[in-house]
């Protein structure tokens, strides 16, 4: 029940008071913290994420404009960026990681019965891919990308079923997208969908012998002996179902098993899809369908860097620039769950307008939205992303 908070608090109060502190006295955030501890920290970065701010100057002068709300917000009194930015600075990121892999948790817990797919899956689905954020290199000589370039990458496994983040690794941009497979673990009986710049048979082998599923998109080049063929629904775009082993002498080295080789022709993009995978169970249709829907991860990607501040940072650190991410993403996963704890029709990008400005009423939330009809009217390219609708 809403006792007077500002629709701000009401969101913090999604979150575990306890299991935030436990995050912070495992990496020790407010050891000799006098008054602004990572809370405070955390609440001032969320507030900036929620209300669009540009900076962190953007987001203290907004805090002191309204310094007599700021202790019922939970923060206190106003504080000097400075503050902030030697906070983002020097407190561990992995705070942030570990409050985030939490809420993705309880987020899971709570979707588990969506499904955004076309099909009826009882496994798990996910979409693994990569977005790169370029960052100045010479404020930031860390983030080594290309020779006068700097950037950041955020490999991601994301659950194609709810559009639930399952895992974000941030590294700079000169790692490679395949690379971050060697630290990603895989579940047994889940599917993983990946684009062509995952082909790697090392790594595609280990996720067979853990018992997992990938489709994976292959470059045209590559080439296979036939050992079977299967039927085809030529009706519905399958052009070849076939068991195959690579020719290439190190890829039948890595890969010593029998791999499946889908040729799928789109009607309605007109192009022409070769897929790779370890599964002979399902339909080669079904196959298809699968990659399809990993477009979502890049719709995640499109979503995030539109809605939520992450193309620019407000810190030259890499722990910095870490915390703001993960900040962000935490943002992203508390709308989700406020959206289905509070049973809000609106999608995730009205919620978050709403909340955007109104962050220091004092009407519950679900009221809030309950006097909100939806919208029709399109977000910008509303058409790139429809999640939790």
């Amino acid at each position: 029940m809403n006792n007077g908070k500002f629709v701000f608090s009401q969101l913090m109060s999604f979150i575990d008071h306890n299991d935030f502190l436990a995050c912070v006295k495992r990496y020790q955030g407010d050891y000799k913290i006098k008054d602004f501890s990572c809370w405070k920290q955390f609440l001032c970065m969320a507030f900036g994420q929620l209300t669009h701010r540009e900076s962190l100057s953007d987001t203290t002068i907004c805090l002191s404009a309204n310094a007599d709300k700021l202790y019922h917000a939970g923060i206190g009194k106003s504080f000097s960026k400075s503050t902030l930015s030697k906070a983002n600075e020097n407190r561990n990121w992995r705070i942030y990681e570990d409050l985030g892999m939490l809420l993705i948790a309880q987020a899971k817990r709570l979707y588990i019965d969506d499904n955004q797919l076309e099909m009826v899956l009882k496994n798990n689905v996910f979409g693994i891919d990569a977005t790169t954020i370029d960052v100045c290199l010479s404020l930031m000589p860390w983030a080594e990308f290309r020779q006068t370039k700097g950037a950041i990458k955020l490999h991601t496994i994301l659950d194609l079923k709810t559009a639930i983040p399952q895992l974000v690794i941030i590294t700079t941009g000169a790692v490679h997208e395949v690379t971050a497979l060697d630290i990603m673990p895989f579940e047994p009986d889940s599917f993983y969908i990946m684009d062509r710049g995952f082909i790697d048979y090392p790594r595609l082998y280990r996720m067979h012998l853990g018992k997992s599923f990938f489709v994976v998109r292959v470059r045209d080049r590559l080439r296979y002996k036939r050992q079977k063929s299967f039927s085809s629904d030529k009706l519905n775009g399958v052009r070849s179902d076939q068991a195959v082993k690579p020719t290439n002498y190190y890829a039948r080295k890595n890969y010593p098993e029998t791999l499946r080789k889908i040729s799928y022709y789109d009607e309605e993009t007109q192009d022409y899809f070769i897929f790779l995978t370890n599964n002979f169970q399902l339909k080669a249709t079904e196959i298809a369908q699968l990659y399809k829907h990993r477009w979502k991860i890049e719709l995640f990607f499109k979503w995030i860097k539109q809605h939520l501040k992450i193309k620019s940072f407000w810190g030259q650190s890499f722990n910095a620039v870490k915390t703001q991410i993960w900040i962000a993403i935490i943002t992203y996963v508390l709308i989700a769950i406020v959206k289905k704890k509070l049973g809000l029709k609106q999608s995730l990008y009205e919620i978050l307008q709403v909340v955007s400005i109104s962050i220091f009423d004092k009407m519950p939330i679900n009221q809030l939205f309950s006097s909100t009809q939806l919208q029709y009217v399109k977000e910008p390219e509303h058409n790139q992303l429809r999640m939790f609708d």
